[in-house]
């Protein structure tokens, strides 16, 4: 008799990997389970300012990240179908890894892959691969206001008010005053800034038409906030930016006021991509250790997984976590290789991956019962990283609000 039981990859049902994915599976896998998991929750247990100190381990883990070799022009060099495939594997063993460094790390590449994508070879120097990136969008007062310039879900009676920061743009130099929210990834830390803002080019501030600029982290005028104390993703650091006047040359300008939409829609399409590779990843760590418990663990004399109740449970664990991660292939694979990036697609990407992440976790969690409460099993802490997740890079109440309109066709109307 033929066993039903059929040995899957490390991430699944995965199609057979050529020589390049298995590579980069496996390695990034090792540097998952050997540096990202025990450093994670290392950094868990620390306070914020430990987590960023000159002797935690956090600044290995950049290290041995980059000694890798994942470099982002290597992988902008590869065909789009390769290079989607290839980031999601990437950022999926991340997230497997400790979700809260693979944010970490991914939006250390942003102002490296938008300055790229743009085609501006100044600002691409300035965020070299050993510089870790800053995406310094939201403020304190708007939230995920600032990821909606065409006012989409703006209420109707709504004021946006003054924006918490301004770039004044000259004949001659940007000047950048005001303050980015506590919530900025790497924000303490970071060394190159992707800011996104309000532009004043005469006519004062407009929040619908701003300026996207390339900002060394290290410029006179720049202050950081102390890093936030979170329950959940606590080897992130983030933490609030401030700019007191800051002067910059016009060759820092990556996007302006014409461009500003644009560039907004293109940044936010990548990064609710990546999320969407990152907490699939988180998904599939929370179902790997149920999975292994309820063979391990037993109740009324044999292991947990041979009654009825656990095995549906592990069943549609699975289940989610597959759908999670071909959605996110779909996704990216589409993203990478259209004339027009689909912002839409790339939030359901995020939403899907994240609230399977947060409702895996949890299962996972009451499959181990008393036991996924304590700190001596890893459950605890990824439904704490996977929590945080459903609010990071727009919430998804609100990404769901202004997917549905994006799915609005005009000519229908």
């Amino acid at each position: 008799m033929t066993s039903a039981y059929v040995p899957l990859t490390p991430l699944g049902a995965e199609p057979e990997f050529n020589d390049m994915a298995a590579a980069v599976q496996a390695t990034a896998r090792r540097f998952a389970q050997e540096v990202m998991r025990p450093i994670g929750k290392q950094l868990d247990r620390m306070s914020p300012e430990q987590v960023i100190a000159a002797d935690s381990p956090l600044w290995g883990v950049y290290q041995q990240f980059a000694a890798l070799g994942f470099g982002l022009d290597n992988l902008l060099a590869m065909e789009p179908a390769d290079r989607a495939r290839i980031m999601c594997i990437l950022f999926e063993e991340l997230g497997w890894g400790d979700s809260g460094l693979a944010v970490s790390i991914g939006a250390g590449m942003i102002p490296a892959m938008i300055s790229t994508m743009l085609g501006n070879t100044f600002c691409r120097g300035l965020a070299s691969d050993d510089k870790l990136g800053v995406w310094l969008i939201t403020e304190p007062d708007h939230g995920t206001d600032s990821l909606d310039p065409d006012r989409k879900i703006f209420h109707p009676q709504g004021n946006y008010g003054r924006p918490n920061c301004v770039v004044t743009i000259t004949d001659d130099e940007l000047v950048i005053s005001g303050q980015k929210a506590a919530w900025v990834s790497n924000g303490t830390i970071g060394q190159v800034g992707l800011l996104y803002a309000a532009a004043d080019a005469g006519n004062g501030p407009d929040t619908q038409h701003g300026a996207v600029v390339m900002v060394p982290m290290d410029t006179k005028g720049i202050s950081r906030g102390k890093p936030l104390d979170k329950m959940g993703q606590r080897a992130l650091n983030q933490g609030e930016v401030y700019f007191d006047n800051v002067r910059l040359s016009k060759e820092h300008l990556l996007a302006g006021p014409d461009q500003y939409q644009m560039a907004t829609y293109l940044v936010h399409t990548m990064a609710n991509g990546l999320m969407g590779a990152i907490f699939t990843g988180c998904a599939r760590s929370s179902y790997d250790l149920a999975l292994a418990y309820a063979h391990e663990r037993k109740a009324g004399g044999v292991p947990i997984i041979r009654h009825q109740s656990v095995a549906q449970r592990l069943f549609h664990m699975f289940r989610k976590v597959e759908a999670a991660c071909a959605l996110t292939r779909r996704v990216v694979h589409y993203n990478f290789q259209t004339p027009q990036l689909a912002l839409q697609a790339a939030m359901a990407a995020k939403v899907n991956a994240t609230q399977t992440a947060f409702e895996v976790a949890s299962e996972a969690l009451q499959m181990h019962g008393a036991n996924g409460l304590t700190r001596d099993y890893p459950v605890e802490k990824i439904l704490r990283d996977a929590r945080a997740s459903l609010i990071e890079d727009g919430c998804n109440e609100i990404l769901a609000i202004k997917g549905g309109y994006c799915l609005t066709n005009p000519d229908l109307l």
